[in-house]
Parts: structure tokens; C-alpha cells; sequence
């Protein structure tokens, strides 16, 4: 991707061999109102800099592909109207028009990949929704494809869990719980759900990602890593709120791009905010947890 342009301080942990973590934009652009945006995107990078590791956000400005964005860059795309989400399908749009784009899952993973950056954090992943069984996420073909980790909090809860995993299973995506024998469900711990693995270590990450590079095999690997205790939203609290602003969207026929951004926003005025700083607890721990796995794939490397 010749368009790249890559922030002097994570070129030169690239260079060095140093541990970088890929962090996507849309969480900015799409994600929360402004400030929070702002503030959120600001306290993810400052775990994973006090866990070891380089932050490189990764976005699109004026046709630029950009790894790693300055405190005003960050500032653009937390206020700034009418940037593109970026996908896959939307990459070569926004590129080649000169325009804005926040990259989603998707879009992080085909970029760090590109820049070199083997992990990405996340919140929670795309997927198959509710009733739509056939409005699925490109960020799962995307998992299969590209060999990045990706550690977030499992998919969306606004989603459907179970077709989302058996999707991911299709589509041979190991599943590792990071701590955890079940699948979290985002604002919840548990979703009664396996997951493919339990590792308790970052190191033992790095060994299955190695082996999987060995092996050949095409594609990434999903860490899923339960929100923290004392932020955890009652599954059954949850469920009640996604429930109703799933109804809302089914009835004002919100559909495609539009319909995750409507849900969180319709969730977090159902719970007066709760769900945002659920969200925002399982950002940070997760950007934390991928820089300890960032540490231990720096020290691996050459094994």
C-alpha cells in the first residue's frame, strides 16, 4: 500500500523490533460524542504505553493513509462531520477520492498488517445481527484472511453471539479466551458460550500465533478478553436495553452502515450512559492486555 504513511515513533519501534499496537479510528469518529471520544482515545493510548508497548492509531486523512495519528489528528476525527467508515470495500474509495476515513476492524486489520504491526485492539468485533442472519460483518471474512491478532471483549452484544461464533468456526478463526472457558458478551463476562482455548498468559498467544505463521495457515486470531469485573453490565440489564433498541431500528427500518451506531447510541440513552463507560472499561483493559501480548511477541521474535 504505497499511500502509507507511518508516525516516526512507531516507525522506529518497527525498525527496532519494539512491541506497536494497532488501534482502529471508527471508536473516534463513530464510537462516542465528543469529548469522550477524544479522552477515551487518549487513555487508550496511555495503556498501552504504560504497559510497554507503542500505540499506532490507524485512519485515513485526505486520502492518507496514516499509522499512527499526533494529539491534533486525534482531535480532527473526534469532531471533524462526514468521515467514511472504512472497510475493505471502502478503502480504494476514500483513498483515491482524497477523502477522510476512520478504519473499522476490518480496515485496522488490512492496514497494520500492511505497516508490519502483528496485533490490534479493539472493542468488540463485527458480526451477524440479530434477526438478519445475513447482514454479516466484514470484519469475520476479514479474520480469516489477514494475519493479525485481534483482542477485544468478543463481537457486539447487539449482535447474534452463537451464529457469530459458529460463522467464525466456518470460517476457521481460532477463538481464544484470554482468562476466560467462555465467550464474553461484551458489556457481560459470559455468554455460556466456548471459546475455542483458554490461555491465562501472553506468551501463550504469541506461541499460537507462531505456530499458525509456521503452519501457513491463512488468517488471523481472535483473543477475546472478558471486561473487567467491577465495569460489568448484568447480562440480563444488558439484554433488556439491546432488545428494545433493536426493536426501534427494526421498526424505523435502520439498516447496513447505519444500524450498529444507532444501537449503541439508542443503548446508551436507554441506560443513561452506563453502557458507554462499560465500554470505555473494556477499551482500556483490552489495549492492555494486547500490549502485554505485543511484549511477548517482540520477545519471541527470532525463536
Amino acid at each position: 500500500m504505497k499511500t502509507i504513511h507511518i508516525q516516526p515513533e512507531v516507525e522506529r519501534a518497527l525498525w527496532a523490533g519494539k512491541p506497536v499496537v494497532a488501534l482502529e479510528s471508527t471508536v473516534i469518529s463513530h464510537g462516542f460524542p465528543y469529548p469522550e471520544n477524544l479522552e477515551t482515545a487518549l487513555a487508550v493510548e496511555q495503556a498501552i504505553r504504560e504497559d510497554g508497548a507503542i500505540p499506532a492509531t490507524i485512519a485515513v486523512l485526505k486520502g492518507q493513509v496514516m499509522v499512527g495519528l499526533d494529539r491534533s489528528q486525534l482531535e480532527h476525527f473526534s469532531h471533524a462531520k462526514g468521515i467514511r467508515k472504512c472497510s475493505r470495500r471502502d478503502l480504494p474509495i476514500t483513498i483515491g477520492l482524497g477523502l477522510d476515513g476512520a478504519t473499522t476492524v476490518a480496515g485496522t486489520m488490512i492496514v497494520a498488517h500492511e505497516a508490519g504491526i502483528p496485533i490490534f485492539s479493539t472493542g468488540g468485533i463485527g458480526g451477524v445481527h440479530r434477526g438478519h442472519p445475513f447482514d454479516v460483518s466484514t470484519d469475520l471474512e476479514e479474520l480469516a484472511r489477514t494475519e493479525v491478532i485481534v483482542v477485544c471483549a468478543g463481537a457486539k452484544a447487539i449482535l447474534d453471539l452463537p451464529l457469530t461464533l459458529e460463522r467464525l468456526e466456518t470460517l476457521g478463526v481460532p477463538v481464544v479466551g484470554y482468562g476466560t472457558d467462555e465467550f464474553p458478551a461484551f458489556y457481560s463476562r459470559s455468554s455460556g458460550l466456548p471459546v475455542d482455548v483458554r490461555v491465562d498468559e501472553p506468551h501463550e498467544v504469541a506461541r499460537i500465533a507462531r505456530a499458525r505463521r509456521i503452519a501457513g495457515i491463512e488468517g488471523g486470531l481472535l483473543v477475546t478478553v472478558p471486561i473487567p469485573l467491577e465495569d460489568e453490565w448484568p447480562a440480563e440489564e444488558a439484554e433488556k436495553a439491546i432488545a428494545e433498541a433493536t426493536r426501534q431500528a427494526d421498526e424505523l427500518g435502520v439498516r447496513g452502515k447505519a444500524l450498529t451506531p444507532f444501537l449503541l447510541a439508542r443503548i446508551s440513552e436507554l441506560t443513561q450512559g452506563r453502557s458507554q463507560r462499560a465500554n470505555v472499561s473494556l477499551l482500556i483493559n483490552n489495549a492492555r492486555v494486547a500490549a502485554q501480548i505485543a511484549v511477548a511477541l517482540a520477545s519471541s521474535r527470532g525463536e
